[in-house]
């Protein structure tokens, strides 16, 4: 209700009404509307730029952006464990794989290296969470890498494990002649009585006494290179390149059951024992050779005596005794 304002008339000694003009009122009325509307347009533009009041458009946005905040945060624990299991392989792999098979380890800085040149991540750039989506990427692209280094190196390693298995499969690794055939261990490496002339003399291989016809066994894999009666002294006799650097010699043979170039594996059954050649008794003569050097055999039987075996058998090699051949 609007106040009622009055005035003193002296001329009739009374109080009277005012009465207000029509312009005057109308103005009044578009002052207020004019003001409510610019109030009402400042308070709109006030909310809208504060969290007061949120569209649904807005609130849906928000809800949109915390969802994304939450899936780079799930990300980046992903990306640690990630970068925890990988770590763990590449110590192994530096420490373990590598070393074992002789091969340099990658430096830490080749492992860690980021990208340089230009800005990779420009794209990116000018977003309220850009230091957050940057970093995330940048710490991918790492890994992505690494994966790669990793990947590369244990191919590498795949193929050293094959050339190391070859070579492990290769080298002289067990008796020609089976523990149960054998009568004795007659003579091993080092000086030794020649039994015809009786002088002492370098004796270059292992005698082992066994029964005319017994099996003879490759030690290694390889590939026959001489089974012949060619040589002196040796008789029929087998020789055996196992790659390497390393070969292998069967002397004093009654029979070949392998010809010249012919492929092998360890404890195929090559020939058999006899008395050719420059021999006292039924035996097999048996060489180690690596890198044209003949060298005790009686390192090579790894791969099949038991500890005490093999302590008997250095027992008996080691005796300087009178060989066979």
């Amino acid at each position: 209700m609007s106040k009622v304002k009055y005035y003193y008339d002296p001329d009739t000694l009374s109080y009277r009404k005012i009465e207000p003009k029509k312009a005057k009122r109308y103005r009044n009325i578009a002052f207020f509307f004019l003001g409510s509307l610019l109030f009402g347009f400042l308070g709109l533009i006030f909310l809208l730029n504060t969290n007061l009041i949120n569209t649904p458009h807005e609130l849906s946005l928000q809800r949109e952006l915390k969802n994304y905040e939450l899936q780079f945060e799930i990300l980046n624990r992903k990306m640690s464990q990630i970068e925890q299991v990988l770590g763990n392989i590449e110590e192994r792999d530096n420490n373990l794989y590598r070393l074992y098979f002789e091969a340099n380890p990658i430096p830490e800085e080749q492992r860690r290296a980021g990208f340089g040149g230009i800005n990779r991540y420009k794209s990116l750039e000018g977003y309220n969470n850009s230091d957050m989506i940057i970093a995330s990427t940048r710490r991918l692209e790492i890994i992505q890498k690494q994966m790669v280094i990793q990947s590369k190196s244990l191919d590498e390693i795949t193929k050293l494990a094959e050339e190391k298995e070859k070579l492990l499969a290769a080298i002289p690794a067990i008796q020609p002649i089976k523990n149960e055939d054998l009568t004795r261990m007659a003579s091993g490496y080092g000086w030794r009585t020649d039994p015809f002339t009786k002088a002492r003399k370098m004796h270059w291989g292992m005698d082992f006494t066994s029964p005319k016809g017994t099996p003879i066994y490759a030690s290694g894999d390889g590939k026959v290179e001489r089974a012949d009666n060619n040589s002196s002294g040796y008789g029929k006799h087998i020789r055996i390149d196992h790659g390497y650097g390393y070969m292998t010699l069967y002397a004093h043979l009654s029979q070949y059951n392998v010809k010249t170039g012919q492929k092998v594996e360890r404890g195929d059954l090559i020939g058999f024992v006899g008395n050719t050649g420059r021999s006292e008794a039924p035996h097999l003569h048996y060489e180690v050779w690596k890198d044209n050097e003949r060298i005790n055999p009686i390192n090579f039987y790894y791969g099949s005596l038991t500890a005490e075996e093999f302590e008997n058998m250095l027992k008996y090699a080691t005796q300087e005794n009178q060989s066979l051949d």
